[in-house]
């Protein structure tokens, strides 16, 4: 008989419970995280985290009849790497599951080049399998991090919000969903489990790293603030990012509507938009950036168009990366690409 932990509960509520709405679902109709029968790729790491998650879902996969896979992206930026990529292998066969790994065909330079490389390699391993979504380890620690990192960094609510239960894997592959089951659970959970279920480990000695700017937040101020000021706060900054979560949602959709409105291909109709709430306004000059500049806008690209809202006719900004500029002509708000304007 498969043990029964409060986290096999907790995990087997949430999935019961949480729903992704109709418009971001792959399916027609609104559907669970992780439906049954789904055909899943767990990636795993071998940390206290994936190995939780690993061994949860195979505990559940006769009540949801899954069909597991799972998968190891070796980054070869370690010495140890090709020894940590045959722990996991060898965790899946004493599990009896398939098992992917896939290796970096050269050492990745940094974060940034681990990460799409990552994203990349899921992705082309979901199509072969026939896999609809991708579950990831993330808990609530690792929500609270991010809220933490991205607020130090200056992002707004949607930066804030960042680690969602649900999204799509990749913008080229909308129809694999990647899921984060585990995102009411904290890493202090995560250990007391594999601990209490005899779990092997595999300790990365690279998040002792303190040249990474993430394992500085793990390290010391996430610790200070449990210490000085709360002791569940990965679970309280986790919640506020669900909340945000939400609220986002919400604002996304009141602005895609103003933007179906306002915005006509390269110009915007300024008369209209200036009417709107503060928050839609920026929330589609940001979008209307986005869609014809191959960078993310930053504040002050948003804050340059915001100031032609209300300027006198003919009136124009300095440049945006590549040459381009916006300029009023009453009621629009033009963009004029340098090589039109001679």
């Amino acid at each position: 008989m498969t043990p029964w932990s409060p986290l096999h509960a907790q995990l087997h509520q949430t999935l019961r419970s949480h729903r992704v709405p109709r418009e971001s679902s792959l399916h027609p109709m609104p559907t669970g995280l992780l439906p049954q029968q789904a055909r899943l790729l767990v990636a795993v790491s071998g940390g206290q985290d994936s190995q939780c998650l690993l061994r949860l879902l195979v505990d559940l996969q006769t009540q949801w009849q899954w069909q597991l896979h799972t998968i190891h992206g070796n980054h070869r930026w370690r010495e140890d790497a090709d020894a940590n990529a045959h722990f996991v292998a060898q965790w899946a066969a004493e599990l009896g599951l398939p098992h992917t790994e896939k290796v970096a065909t050269q050492p990745l330079a940094s974060e940034a080049a681990a990460r799409t490389w990552r994203y990349q390699m899921l992705a082309e391993t979901a199509i072969a399998l026939g896999c609809t979504h991708v579950v990831t380890g993330h808990t609530a620690s690792d929500r609270a991090e991010t809220l933490l990192f991205n607020l130090l960094r200056g992002s707004g609510l949607d930066g804030l919000q960042a680690l969602t239960w649900w999204r799509s894997l990749t913008p080229e592959t909308p129809h694999i969903a990647l899921v984060r089951p585990l995102l009411e659970i904290t890493r202090e959970q995560t250990g007391k489990f594999c601990q209490d279920f005899h779990l092997p480990i595999w300790e990365d000695e690279t998040n002792r790293d303190r040249t990474f700017r993430r394992n500085r937040l793990r390290l010391d101020v996430l610790p200070t603030l449990r210490t000085h000021f709360n002791p569940q706060v990965d679970a309280t900054l986790a919640q506020t990012a669900e909340i945000l979560a939400a609220e986002v949602a919400y604002l996304q959709a009141a602005a895609s509507r103003v933007y179906a409105q306002c915005v006509v291909g390269e110009q915007v109709q300024r008369r209209s938009l200036r009417t709107e709430p503060l928050a839609l306004q920026r929330r589609v000059i940001r979008q209307w950036l986005s869609d014809r500049f191959a960078i993310s806008p930053q504040f002050a690209h948003v804050e340059k168009v915001m100031a032609l809202l209300t300027a006198p006719n003919r009136s124009q900004t300095d440049p945006f990366p590549g040459g381009a500029i916006a300029i009023v002509d009453d009621p629009w708000i033009r963009l004029q690409r340098s090589s039109s304007r001679g």
